[in-house]
């Protein structure tokens, strides 16, 4: 056991854990935020995507050593109050069925729109391509991205 310090959704934790245990399941059981979802335990789906330093990882391959004093945000630390634009345009768009990867797809989508404010539609299937949706919603969640981008 280890004890790892950083930064999640703004306020700094320290836990207990072996170092390499997956984010994921520190973030889910150690802490208690389950809006990251574990999909399929090798960073091919993207359910499990949140933001260390502003970058989209997979945090079920990635261990808890290394987020040590970094800064990780997840779904719960997008907005305070679910106010994001793209939390608004996911609603408004009606992109969820199932919503088993939505939390993932919203954390991916907002990479790019804070690198890139106005991306055209190939930018944003290019970026969001290895997120995937077994329901299949991908033509809504790319026109979400873009009202999310219209209206940020």
């Amino acid at each position: 056991m280890a004890s790892i310090a950083f930064t999640l959704n703004g306020k700094s934790v320290r836990v207990e854990a072996e170092p390499d245990a997956p984010l994921l399941w520190v973030i889910r059981e150690h802490l208690s935020l389950t809006g990251t979802k574990f999909g399929c335990g090798i960073a091919q789906c993207g359910a499990c995507t949140v933001h260390i330093e502003g970058n989209p990882t997979r945090s079920c391959v990635t261990t808890i050593s290394s987020v040590a004093g970094k800064k990780v945000t997840t779904i719960e630390g997008l907005s305070p109050d679910s106010s994001h634009p793209l939390q608004k345009a996911w609603i408004a768009e009606q992109v969820p069925q199932c919503g088993y990867c939505q939390s993932g797809q919203i954390m991916q989508a907002a990479a790019l729109l804070a690198k890139n404010k106005s991306p055209s539609r190939d930018e944003i299937v290019a970026h969001m391509n290895g997120n995937i949706c077994r329901c299949g919603t991908y033509p809504r969640i790319v026109k979400a991205i873009q009202r999310a981008a219209k209206e940020a």
